[in-house]
């Protein structure tokens, strides 16, 4: 089954992509932070990583960054999903790493559609 990890410090947002992966047939990892997502990381790895910017411990460009340059999670594609949504947030996103950036509130199907894109669900 397709792992996606959701690292989000609101525990309604967690909720919600939950739900909204699960119904598309994704397997979910939740995470209320960073540090949290690392600890997941030594037990099961992720097809892919949909990251908040705003967290306590470690903002999400700075996970994103050290993700980037780990080499057993370098190439799991990072996804931000934020209620930071400037052209200069979005920009910082892109230049540690992610592959996409969503804002808040998010657009469930157009944020499946982009998930599809980037893993496929599996059995």
């Amino acid at each position: 089954m397709t792992l996606v990890a959701v690292v989000d410090d609101d525990r309604e947002v967690r909720e919600y992509l939950a739900t909204v992966l699960h119904r598309a047939g994704y397997d979910v990892a939740l995470a209320a932070n960073g540090l949290r997502l690392v600890s997941a990381l030594q037990v099961d790895r992720p097809d892919l990583i949909l990251l908040d910017v705003n967290m306590s411990w470690i903002d999400g460009f700075e996970l994103c960054r050290a993700l980037k340059k780990n080499p057993e999670w370098m190439l799991i594609p990072v996804v931000f999903v934020s209620g930071r949504s400037a052209p200069a947030d979005i920009e910082a996103g892109m230049a540690c790493g992610a592959v996409d950036f969503f804002s808040k509130p998010i657009d469930g199907p157009a944020l499946i559609a982009r998930v599809q894109q980037l893993v496929q669900p599996g059995p």
